[in-house]
């Protein structure tokens, strides 16, 4: 058996900028990319088609934008800059640490997280109360390219913790997004019925 925790909202609170174009413009302008004027328009429009389900890094899609304007700049510069414009205090919610460790008692035990910042989930849990080192495996939408619920990104879970879905336990805060885990075959422990501290009986009802 294998559980996987959703962060953001689940193990973490983080409060994202107001406006994050923005606060991307911002941080492309202090590493001296020329941010056009209408950056709010352009930051907003699409420029790269995805399938179904697919998440789309969102260093491409800046660099699509910026080029689209004849703006060339290195893929490591817009990281860097999306990086810092979306870190924020990270908060560890009340029992998440003990909900991990008891997960830890049951089996192998991950993060899948939908983010399309790259490196921002392992910025957030390197921030956090949670150690690191008791997850077998961290997976982000941006990172396997598939956001929940799209069954892809639960079988790149499963894949990582080597376990088979209908083994696999996924807890979340999102019934829409981590409620997808039931359609791999998954059991799913939703925080919208249940809280941090209730997860020890809930997994032993849900083996």
């Amino acid at each position: 058996m294998a559980v996987s925790f959703d962060l953001f909202g689940t193990l973490v609170e983080v409060t994202p900028p107001d406006d994050p174009a923005q606060a991307v413009g911002t941080a492309l302008t202090e590493r001296d990319i020329s941010v056009p004027s209408d950056w709010e328009r352009i930051y907003t429009t699409p420029y790269i088609d995805t399938p179904p389900g697919a998440e789309l890094s969102l260093d491409k899609h800046v660099d699509a934008a910026l080029e689209d304007r004849g703006i060339s700049t290195s893929n490591s510069v817009i990281r860097a800059a999306l990086l810092d414009a979306f870190k924020a205090p990270v908060c560890t919610r009340t029992d998440a640490q003990t909900a991990v460790a008891v997960a830890n008692d049951y089996g192998s035990v991950g993060i899948l997280s939908n983010c399309s910042v790259p490196g921002l989930v392992r910025y957030a849990l390197s921030q956090s109360e949670l150690n690191l080192d008791v997850f077998d495996a961290v997976v982000s939408s941006v990172e396997c390219g598939w956001r929940k619920p799209d069954e892809r990104a639960f079988r790149e879970i499963t894949g990582r913790l080597g376990v088979p879905p209908s083994e696999l336990i996924h807890v979340g805060d999102d019934p829409e997004t981590d409620g997808g885990a039931t359609e791999v075959g998954a059991s799913v422990i939703l925080l919208d019925n249940v809280s941090l501290s209730d997860i020890p009986r809930e997994m032993e009802r849900t083996q």
